[in-house]
């Protein structure tokens, strides 16, 4: 098995690959917001919740629905505020998720990724980690 890649860059793939998966896994889950309502436990993420009231016009009252699933739309996601934070999230993992498998070819493939290029994609991830650490949405 050829690589591209030195022993740090074999160890950056790795960790990538990793940070990448527990992104990808946070941002699926719908666990962001936890708390009560109705008596009930309920929780929420950018476009999943669980436990959520629901109006049922028979009974004339609200119910609580005990089981998870997506909004049933983009605009249904409560604010425009968890609007872009879906839309910036997924981009985010996605790209991520890119540079990951780009990384982990080039531990199996010679000459796929070159040291100029590995550097760059390096420092691309280090700014783009503290350009995010230090800001919040306010929601």
């Amino acid at each position: 098995m050829a690589s591209s890649l030195t022993c740090a860059g074999v160890v950056w793939a790795i960790l990538s690959f990793l940070c990448a998966a527990a992104s990808c896994v946070g941002f699926f889950m719908p666990y962001w917001l936890l708390g009560s309502q109705l008596e009930k436990s309920v929780s929420f993420g950018t476009f999943r919740r669980c436990s959520y009231p629901v109006r049922d016009e028979s009974r004339q009252m609200t119910v609580m629905v005990e089981q998870c699933g997506r909004y049933a739309s983009f605009q249904a996601i409560p604010s425009a505020e968890w609007r872009i934070c879906t839309v910036v999230t997924g981009l985010g993992c996605g790209l991520l998720l890119l540079v990951a498998l780009t990384a982990l070819m080039g531990c199996c493939v010679s000459e796929l990724i070159s040291r100029t290029v590995g550097r760059v994609a390096g420092g691309i991830q280090f700014l783009g980690g503290k350009c995010s650490c230090g800001q919040g949405m306010g929601v």
